[in-house]
């Protein structure tokens, strides 16, 4: 039986994957910052364990306690919306420690028990908006292209010694708490310089009628990432995702 690790399994993407791996009875550690916060059934497959990514007592910790693994997906961070030039220093520092830094550590802490058995696989959650421009978010975009880049690189150095790595971006979707992160760390928007630009985003972000992305979509991308070997490097996860990959070739 084969056990999958998991960060931000408290809601969203890591709980809808975690399910899903579940069901298809694999052995799961689920992360998250706070365990009381899990939502998953009980299961004798499943390990629930607190996991702060930016610390890394805490990823030595998590590491010892989940023994063997034999993949391991990097979902866990969170989003921010505002102008580059009215994003604050401490917003950009934490985006980095999250998204990019969290990801990075954790994946560093797994590799040499990856390494010395010759297999494994990495699955990096980041997002679609890594493939369109947009406004208003280039700070966690920034978080995220340098994890697509991470990973792209990492894979050259890590494939000739059995590791897979992929990647899976998804799409927008009100399913995960992206929109309250996002207007956790939102600054700037009453700017009279970038108020008409705010209006147009946040009215296109509200726009529910376009294609969105489903949590179960992104579950099931990182399902195929994890158990097929002849995915691609980047799986777009959800209709709009899928649009905008099509888009960016």
């Amino acid at each position: 039986m084969q056990t999958i690790l998991i960060t931000g399994c408290s809601s969203g993407f890591g709980l809808e994957t975690a399910r899903t791996f579940l069901a298809r009875d694999w052995q799961v550690v689920a992360t998250m910052r706070n365990p009381a916060d899990s939502a998953l059934p009980p299961s004798e497959r499943l390990r629930v364990l607190a996991l702060d990514v930016t610390d890394a007592d805490s990823i030595g910790r998590v590491v010892e306690a989940a023994g063997p693994v034999d993949v391991l997906v990097n979902n866990a961070g969170f989003g921010a919306a505002a102008p580059a030039e009215l994003t604050p220093m401490d917003t950009i520092r934490q985006l980095f420690e999250t998204n990019t830094f969290g990801t990075i550590a954790l994946t560093q802490a797994l590799l040499p028990q990856f390494r010395r058995r010759g297999t494994g696989v990495i699955v990096n959650v980041t997002s679609s908006v890594t493939l369109k421009t947009l406004p208003l978010l280039a700070a966690y975009r920034a978080s995220k292209v340098a994890v697509n880049a991470f990973t792209e690189s990492m894979a050259l150095e890590l494939e000739p010694l059995g590791i897979r790595t992929r990647l899976v971006l998804p799409g927008r979707s009100p399913e995960t708490r992206f929109g309250d992160t996002a207007r956790t760390h939102m600054h700037g928007f009453e700017h009279e310089a970038y108020a008409a630009l705010v209006k147009r985003v946040v009215a296109g972000m509200q726009d529910t009628s376009t294609p969105l992305t489903h949590a179960q979509d992104v579950a099931e991308a990182v399902w195929r990432a994890a158990t097929d070997p002849s995915t691609p490097m980047r799986i777009p996860a959800g209709a709009d995702a899928v649009a905008w990959a099509a888009e960016a070739r």
